[in-house]
């Protein structure tokens, strides 16, 4: 039963994956990636960490995703306003599709682990919590920097697609 369960979080993670990657409309690819993010942590909770799934769908479906969506709806993309592939962009897809592979099978022609399972201490939440707040500190502080730089990105960016003239106009008559 587990390895069937093991294949199907890997196809809905890998499935989830694809079709964010392919999807020209953001708001389904966010919802392509909240599905391969519920698919990784379902990988997770097979491998016994269960923290980790709670934190992964917490953190990143619960708060990233809901943030990218803010984004889109704040930048009011239309589907036909994206522009269509371009031949550069066609050929680093290309490219980069062939370093995937080839990191694929260079991982899979390496000499094989040995057949022990891995032993983690047991740590506790408290465990994790004091291990974030002390060694992991400036990382944290750092992606929460990087968020707050990318929303603010983000806002500069659509009041300039706004263009001037176009806040502060009604349509109707005077209020």
């Amino acid at each position: 039963m587990s390895d069937f369960l093991f294949y199907l979080f890997s196809a809905l993670t890998l499935l989830g994956a694809l079709a964010v990657v392919v999807n020209k409309n953001p708001v389904n690819g966010a919802l392509c990636l909240l599905v391969s993010l519920l698919g990784l942590a379902g990988l997770f909770v097979q491998l016994d960490a269960a923290l980790l799934a709670f934190v992964l769908l917490l953190v990143y479906a619960g708060a990233v995703v809901a943030l990218f969506l803010f984004i889109v709806m704040l930048l009011d993309l239309r589907t036909g306003a994206l522009p269509p592939y371009r031949p550069l962009g066609v050929a680093a897809a290309v490219i980069g599709g062939f370093l995937l592979l080839l990191g694929v099978w260079s991982l899979s022609h390496r000499v094989l682990l040995p057949d022990g399972p891995a032993t983690l201490p047991a740590a506790s939440l408290k465990d994790y919590a004091t291990s974030l707040f002390t060694s992991y500190l400036l990382p944290v502080q750092v992606v929460g920097f990087l968020l707050l730089v990318a929303m603010l990105g983000v806002i500069v960016l659509s009041k300039k697609l706004a263009g001037p003239g176009t806040r502060g106009q009604n349509s109707g008559g005077n209020l």
